[in-house]
């Protein structure tokens, strides 16, 4: 097989990350959303995060959030109940999609400094992940959910970095829908 024909591989499991949902919304009981969705937002907030700190390599911190739950193309998205009966090899899982790509020990190893959270950029990386989950969780509250608020103390609790719970502390002071709906409101266009 030719190197661009195992690229091609790869790219096609990444691409398996659009077809495949986040599991936890059905606890939740309303909202959806897929990993490859997910994994963009947290890329998203990486590099505002990485604005936001000191002394970080921004790029490895992006790419650290965009690879986060790429594993999953492998062992579907396992939330916190499944978790308690069933643990994916992680390890396995990383070898066998790295093996055979010329960048494979770089992504073995940005996914292992990500499960070990041993640098900064792998703290602000899991903040980051968080937090796109707890911008998920103000809309679904923002809507009516009654369980949203109890799953965003949750999220709040496993934020570490400085930077990202000030975030997290505006996020739940800003209505979702502001940044659009602030417009017509100054212009007096609402309703």
């Amino acid at each position: 097989m030719s190197l661009y024909h195992r690229l091609a591989k790869f790219l096609f499991e990444a691409a398996m990350l659009k077809r495949t949902p986040r599991t936890g919304y059905q606890y939740l009981g309303s909202g959806e959303e897929n990993v490859a969705a997910h994994s963009y937002g947290t890329a998203i907030i990486g590099m505002v995060l990485s604005e936001m700190a000191k002394d970080v390599d921004r790029c490895r911190l992006i790419c650290l959030c965009l690879l986060h739950d790429l594993l999953e193309a492998r062992t579907g998205d396992l939330n916190a109940l499944n978790k308690l009966y069933e643990e994916p090899d992680e390890e396995a899982a990383a070898e066998d999609m790295a093996r055979d790509l010329p960048f494979g020990d770089r992504i073995r190893e940005l996914l292992s400094e990500y499960r070990t959270g041993q640098s900064r950029e792998a703290l602000l990386a899991h903040d980051a992940d968080q937090l796109d989950m707890l911008l998920s969780l103000k809309e679904q509250q923002d809507l009516g959910n009654p369980y949203a608020p109890r799953w965003i103390k949750f999220v709040k609790r496993r934020i570490k970095t400085p930077e990202a719970r000030r975030l997290a502390e505006a996020i739940c002071e800003t209505d979702w829908a502001s940044w659009w709906l602030d417009k017509f409101v100054e212009r007096g266009d609402e309703g």
